[in-house]
């Protein structure tokens, strides 16, 4: 069986059992549990994340760039003042388990996680074909993804600021953040 299978991250194929190839070293993982409640205090969800250990992680030798743009909060106020002004509807969307699709472009190793080592393959460990929760590269690995959708659907950077798309002319533009 492989580490967490029917999990997002296999279902998403963020990574494969492999032996750990000379020369490098594999980053430790941990469980972070979380009790959700409701506005009364009940508990109503127990979640588990799986995340690496990134503060091991060495610049230069685990990873080359961290940096991932971030709208300005400037660019988001004078957005939202133009379509009150407009009359424009405006959506939000979060996007669950946005890191476990950011593609790694270095090859990074982990330990296969606690609870989850698959029998006769414990000297194996995980190579990951994507980002998880805590690796120093994520947010740059995600915004990457995020960038190549974006630009694929037919939307443009805006000059001034690199975190602010723009797809369509005059009513039928589409603005996003």
């Amino acid at each position: 069986m492989v580490p967490g299978a029917g999990a997002p991250s296999v279902r998403n194929q963020t990574w494969r059992l492999v032996p750990l190839p000379p020369g490098h070293r594999p980053i430790g993982l941990k469980w972070v549990y979380k009790v959700k409640k409701n506005a009364a205090g009940e508990v109503i969800k127990h979640k588990a994340r799986l995340v690496a250990k990134g503060y091991v992680q060495q610049p230069g030798v685990d990873f080359d760039e961290v940096f991932a743009p971030v709208a300005r909060i400037e660019s988001v106020r004078l957005l939202l003042a133009l379509a009150a002004q407009e009359g424009w509807p405006v959506h939000h969307m979060d996007v669950k388990s946005a890191f476990l699709n950011g593609e790694l472009i270095e090859e990074v190793y982990v330990r296969q996680p606690p609870g989850f080592t698959v029998a006769g393959h414990e000297d194996k460990v995980l190579r990951l074909d994507k980002a998880l929760y805590g690796l120093r590269q994520a947010p740059r690995a995600w915004n990457a993804k995020l960038d190549e959708t974006l630009v694929a659907l037919g939307f443009n950077h805006s000059a001034s600021e690199h975190a602010v798309y723009a797809r369509g002319k005059g009513a039928s533009r589409l603005l996003g953040i």
